[in-house]
């Protein structure tokens, strides 16, 4: 399973987080308390985050629902963002209209600075492919970490071109993706964008 870290202030006012540190904010805090038991349900083997504030404090409540030991990872992380990282939408939109116009389209490869969608993807996929292998059979892994991040790593771990990733509406807080391993060993996306207490 893959889960998007709960809402922080930033998320509430539309500014680009990319990988600064900002902390949930009360509503978050809320949404992770309220998903942890929904992934304990599920009795998960392993829990993985990205280091980033937000998810790690996200997986915090889900660590302290499971029982389970948290394991941070770098290649969970979200999108550096460049030169953006910090700026409110509407600040974007003023410094550079047309290069904003990309980014809400989902085309940052014109973000000074910015990772490139495939680094994203590379380093994404093989911290899965790494969860995946430490899984038992039957097995359930959680990973927690960013809308974007999550969007590319998903459909770049299912193999699928990476241009598809426009077409995924974005993820809510909290928010979680759930794939299942079939017989042939290839992966089949089950569930997106499921609310936490669904």
């Amino acid at each position: 399973m893959l889960l998007r870290h709960g809402r922080t202030e930033w998320n509430a006012s539309l500014r680009i987080q990319g990988q600064l540190q900002v902390e949930l904010d009360a509503v978050g805090r809320a949404q992770a308390e309220a998903v942890a038991p929904a992934v304990a349900r599920l009795d998960p083997a392993l829990l993985w985050s990205s280091d980033l504030l937000r998810a790690r404090a996200t997986a915090d409540y889900v660590a302290a629902a499971t029982g389970l030991t948290l394991v941070e990872d770098a290649r969970l992380r979200e999108f550096h963002l460049g030169e953006r990282q910090g700026l409110t939408h509407a600040e974007y939109a003023e410094l550079a209209p047309e290069e904003f116009e990309s980014f809400r389209a989902g085309e940052w490869q014109q973000v000074p600075g910015a990772e490139k969608v495939q680094e994203v993807a590379d380093r994404f996929v093989a911290c899965l492919r790494d969860l995946a292998t430490a899984l038992g059979a039957g097995e359930t892994g959680v990973a927690v970490s960013h809308g974007a991040a999550i969007r590319v790593g998903l459909v770049g771990f299912l193999g699928w071109p990476l241009e598809i990733v426009r077409d995924f509406r974005a993820l809510g807080n909290c928010n979680r993706v759930e794939l299942v391993e079939r017989e042939s060993g290839r992966w089949a996306l089950a569930t997106y964008n499921v609310s936490a207490v669904e």
